[in-house]
């Protein structure tokens, strides 16, 4: 599995904390982001969905990011509402060391990032 799936595009200004930002999918907005790695080998977004679908979290890999919009707080992803809510659940009691974890959600993701 290829590491730009944790990485995020050069084009991309991270340089703000992107927490509270709104996410926007393909086809509109998905939620709010809780949480946003710092981890330089391994940078994820987990996005609360709010009763969306349920209240469910999703762990989003850098690599799915189209665009950050600082100025309206909004993150872009090139995904679809469906799409994100068909992804493996978020724990964040896997969260850490547990590679296995994450290369289900890299494997998931690995038709989304990098176009």
């Amino acid at each position: 599995m290829s590491n730009d799936m944790w990485t995020y595009r050069d084009t991309l200004d991270v340089s703000r904390d992107v927490v509270g930002y709104n996410v926007e999918a393909t086809d509109g907005s998905i939620g709010k982001i809780d949480e946003a790695s710092t981890d330089t080998s391994r940078r994820y977004l987990v996005v609360d969905t709010g009763f969306w679908i349920f209240g469910k979290k999703r762990l989003i890999p850098a690599g799915v990011l189209d665009r950050v919009d600082h100025d309206d707080r909004k993150v872009y992803v090139s995904m679809t509402k469906d799409q994100i809510k068909n992804a493996p659940d978020y724990d964040e009691r896997r969260t850490g060391s547990d590679d296995s974890y994450y290369d289900k959600h890299a494997g998931y993701y690995s038709d989304y990032g990098r176009r």
